[in-house]
């Protein structure tokens, strides 16, 4: 019997600890002391993410030197999947390039692919390097392909939706017609005050 509940309990505590911003909800989640912050400014709206540094250090680490670097400042959205994914941070902006030669090895992430979530995007096993997406909806079937989860949006989910239904063209109609620009990442203290 205590082995039932507790199965039944650990993974709803788990999950509501978790935090993430349910879909087209603005929920601000408050920041935890061990994991950094980064700002994501763009021409629709700011985004804010919590890193997981802790849990995902080979991967945050990656992309929190990035931020650092200002490597992702100016860069595009060069992908917009309605109702999947928008993807970003290729200096070529066209979803092949990257920022050097090398890879990131392949790091399981403790938190599922679901809604808000940020990943490392990657042509194969090991191949991770600078692009990224954010989860426009639960995508756990990625876990199972080691995309690994190491960032989430804590404030700016309606900026993500906004982004994600931008109007699109292109061969497989996931290229914005108007360019979606990541003027500036940079690492912040705090979430915005409520107005």
């Amino acid at each position: 019997m205590i082995r039932k509940l507790i199965a039944i309990t650990l993974p709803v505590i788990l999950l509501t600890g978790i935090g993430f911003a349910e879909e087209g909800t603005e929920e601000a989640v408050e920041k935890t002391e061990k994991n950094p912050i980064v700002k994501m400014e763009t021409n629709h709206g700011d985004i804010y993410f919590e890193v997981f540094l802790n849990e995902t250090p080979v991967h945050a680490a990656n992309f929190l030197s990035k931020v650092d670097e200002g490597k992702y400042d100016s860069l595009i959205f060069h992908r917009v999947v309605k109702g999947f994914v928008i993807q970003g941070g290729d200096p070529t902006g066209k979803g092949n390039g990257s920022m050097g030669p090398e890879r990131l090895a392949d790091e399981k992430s403790p938190y599922p692919q679901i809604i808000g979530t940020v990943a490392m995007a990657r042509a194969g096993a090991s191949a991770s390097n600078c692009q990224f997406y954010i989860n426009l909806k639960n995508n756990t079937h990625l876990d199972e392909d080691d995309f690994s989860a190491f960032a989430r949006v804590i404030h700016g989910m309606d900026v993500v939706n906004k982004i994600g239904l931008v109007e699109t063209a292109g061969p497989r109609k996931e290229t914005p017609v108007e360019k979606v620009i990541m003027t500036k990442l940079l690492r912040v203290e705090e979430l915005p005050k409520e107005e």
